[in-house]
């Protein structure tokens, strides 16, 4: 079997050693690096050749890869390198990958083309001061050969064992059977509408209810068309961490009614909880885990491959017993495991790793997305940028001399735009040019200082303006009808005020549409996906995505419906509502004692209605969501829900408690929802619904009323999880009973 490897992927492989070396030096963007290659190849004669594919074999290894140059007339290969600050300072290990990458295309140019000798050239283009510093080579065909089997040998044994485990892995998922005596009614739906969807090379949009499997229904499908489909890797990705823990238990269930399924399963988790040394930098110099990271990296990852279950535990165990990060190690697996389960950020971010792995590889990946409906506020804040004058106007204060300049001509900038604006709030049709030309001027000085210092502390606060300021130019450069730029103006303790600045994007499609066409098949599931066109729009899917709303196995007799449609939530009535609505749940729980969920629009309101009903009804036990929950309080808040437990718990609509939580049975008897859950009016979500108008033609809908109702049957869900549940349901306001409202709930509460 051929196994096929990227000339990147081979190099970062065989050639890198010696320490992780993370300080901090600033990067040229993905954009800028693109711009940074297309300037040099400019500046080449007319038969200049660019991103010339080259192929060759070694064994049953095939090499491949695109040389960013190749100058005839000169006989000259070359490998660009964009970035910013002194050559100087780039690391040994780093120099040695690139001379490596450059031999290997070399190697493969000499083959294509009959050469005796050629010239490689290492180009480092500096996208600051735009001058090319050029180091060069000249090598035989036979030496580049030589160092091309030297490298394929290196690389050869790891290649036979990946393709025996792929062949293995794909002989055991065709003969993979479903880990119970057969599906339920409505999982098989979704299961045989997830293979069509991959084996087609299509996306998918499924809502499917809670109850019938949705992960092992989406799971075990997608694993089975990994032969068939050619398919290197599938990404489970999910919103929060519940649904990651989802997705193993499936996979580990696999795993024991299957044992010799040889999955490997991979776990991402964030920096913040992997690190183990926090308080060290990411350098040999600091931190012991990155000295020697890659040369202790082979053993550490060979062993963690052959274990194949790579959780969160298990991989910390695996570092520690190798000494390297286990941070920094999970990513390195990701290259080489079957099924990567973490976070929407890995794969649908600005500079995803999944994302990034695909595209450098091009690798054949199905991707899962998990409660999909938390995409269009996940990808929004992705795809959004701010800046506090409060803060920095304190970075100012404290500024090194270098970039001093700079951080004036923005500050008069910023002063300028707040001193002309005469509202509080307001939107403007683009980002102002010349604010934008200081922050890109700012950013320029502020990398060259930091490359500058790079074997030096830095100010934490510059570093971190100098990212949120790279981040907001990255978006400016692509600003467009998916986006806002506005100013509000907020109190601040300095005489000058404080005028925050936001890019804020509300239709993240143009963003996301590019991940979709990467993957072969991108499924996205959730309970709550309806009206299908709202998330169509807003996330981009491609164009004849088939929508499948899978049928509920509850029955309506499960969950008796009450509209209460004598009170109104409204904020202009939230007073008058507080006694009626306290006075139901006090009813409710004498009828049917037993565990509630009351989830309200605010922590004032549920506030409000608790302390009257502890008032008047100090016999109901009574337990309040605060601000600000951290684990442990939100374990402790969900223990009070005990079968056979008595009370009423009081929570936020659309917060942790509103989805995600597993209460079946007599731990959970019915649920009050006191709100629409409607959006909050303001200026912002006034201009969301302006931009929404106008792009889609349905402002209020797609601004307030899908998102809030969407938050409505999340917690709703909450009630009923098994067939042989039993509950109630209280849908507190007038506006409830609206037919266009009600159209919108679903189908199986069959509503009077």
């Amino acid at each position: 079997m051929t196994y096929t490897v990227a000339v990147r992927t081979l190099c970062e492989f065989t050639a890198k050693r010696g320490d992780l070396d993370l300080r901090f030096t600033p990067a040229p963007s993905a954009q800028q690096g693109i711009a940074g290659h297309a300037l040099v190849g400019s500046r080449r004669g007319p038969d200049y050749e660019r991103e010339v594919p080259l192929c060759g074999d070694y064994e049953q290894l095939h090499v491949r890869g695109r040389a960013d140059g190749y100058d005839a007339a000169r006989n000259r290969l070359e490998e660009i390198k964009t970035h910013r600050g002194d050559l100087a300072a780039q690391p040994d290990n780093h120099r040695h990958l690139h001379w490596a990458q450059a031999k290997l295309y070399g190697h493969l140019l000499c083959r294509q083309r009959g050469l005796a000798q050629i010239e490689l050239a290492l180009v480092y283009f500096d996208i600051d001061s735009q001058r090319e510093t050029v180091l060069v080579e000249s090598h035989d065909a036979e030496s580049l050969h030589e160092f091309f089997i030297e490298s394929c040998r290196a690389f050869l044994d790891w290649a036979r064992q990946e393709s025996a485990h792929r062949d293995q892995r794909d002989r055991a998922v065709r003969d993979l059977a479903f880990p119970f005596a057969g599906f339920r009614r409505e999982q098989r739906q979704l299961a045989e509408a997830v293979y069509k969807a991959v084996c087609t090379g299509r996306c998918l949009l499924a809502q499917a209810p809670t109850g019938i499997g949705k992960t092992l229904g989406t799971l075990f499908p997608i694993l089975k068309a990994l032969p068939g489909q050619r398919l290197d890797k599938l990404f489970f990705l999910a919103a929060k961490t519940p649904g990651r823990g989802l997705a193993l238990d499936a996979l580990a269930l696999l795993q024991k009614k299957t044992p010799a399924l040889p999955l490997r399963v991979l776990e991402l988790t964030a920096r913040e909880k992997s690190c183990e040394f926090p308080d060290k930098a990411c350098h040999g110099e600091s931190c012991p885990l990155a000295r020697g990271f890659y040369d202790r990296l082979p053993a550490a990852r060979a062993a963690a491959l052959q274990s194949r279950w790579l959780d969160q535990r298990a991989l910390r165990e695996h570092a520690r017993q190798h000494q390297v990060c286990p941070y920094y190690l999970a990513q390195e697996l990701a290259r080489w495991c079957d099924v990567v389960v973490g976070d929407y950020n890995y794969y649908f971010d600005g500079s995803a790793l999944l994302h990034g792995l695909t595209a450098i590889n091009e690798w054949r990946v199905a991707v899962l997305v998990d409660e999909a409906h938390n995409l269009v506020e996940r990808a929004r804040a992705m795809y959004s940028a701010e800046l506090d004058q409060a803060q920095f106007a304190a970075l100012r204060r404290e500024a090194p001399a270098a970039v001093k300049k700079a951080l004036d001509r923005i500050a008069r900038q910023w002063n300028s735009l707040r001193r002309n604006q005469e509202r509080t709030y307001q939107a403007y049709d683009e980002p102002p040019a010349a604010l934008l030309t200081a922050l890109q001027q700012g950013v320029a000085a502020m990398g060259a200082y930091f490359a500058e210092h790079a074997s030096k502390p830095v100010s934490a606060t510059l570093q971190q303006f100098y990212f949120d300021a790279l981040h907001f130019c990255r978006l400016a450069d692509v600003f467009g009808d998916h986006s806002l730029f506005d100013i509000n103006l907020r109190p601040a303790r300095n005489k000058h005020g404080n005028a925050r600045l936001c890019l804020r994007n509300v239709v993240p499609a143009p963003f996301l549409r590019p991940r979709f066409e990467q993957s072969v098949s991108t499924i996205l599931f959730s309970a709550t996906l309806s009206p299908w066109k709202f998330y169509s729009d807003l996330i981009g899917v491609p164009e004849q995505t088939p929508w499948l709303d899978v049928d509920s196995p509850f029955r309506a007799e499960q969950l008796s419906v009450h509209i209460v449609d004598r009170v109104s939530t409204r904020f202009s009535d939230r007073e008058a509502s507080v006694a009626p609505i306290a006075a139901l749940l006090a009813r409710q729980f004498a009828a049917r004692p037993g565990n509630y969920l009351a989830f309200f629009s605010s922590f004032d309101y549920l506030q409000q209605v608790a302390a009257l009903l502890t008032q008047q009804h100090p016999e109901i036990p009574a337990w309040i969501q605060a601000r600000g929950m951290d684990e442990t309080e939100r374990n402790a808040f969900m223990q009070r829900f005990e079968s056979g437990g008595r009370g009423i718990g009081f929570a936020v609509l659309g917060g942790a408690f509103g989805e995600g939580i597993d209460l079946p049975g007599e731990r959970l008897i019915g649920a009050f929802v006191a709100t629409l859950g409607l959006p909050q009016l303001n200026p912002v979500n006034e201009q969301i619904r302006l931009r929404m108008d106008t792009v889609f033609g349905a402002g209020y809908d797609y601004t307030y009323l899908y998102p809030g109702l969407q938050k409505v049957i999340q917690a709703a869900g909450r009630v009923i999880r098994t067939s042989e549940d039993r509950g109630v349901l209280f849908l507190i306001d007038d506006r409830f009973a609206r037919a266009d409202v009600r159209r919108l709930l679903p189908r199986w509460w069959a509503l009077a």
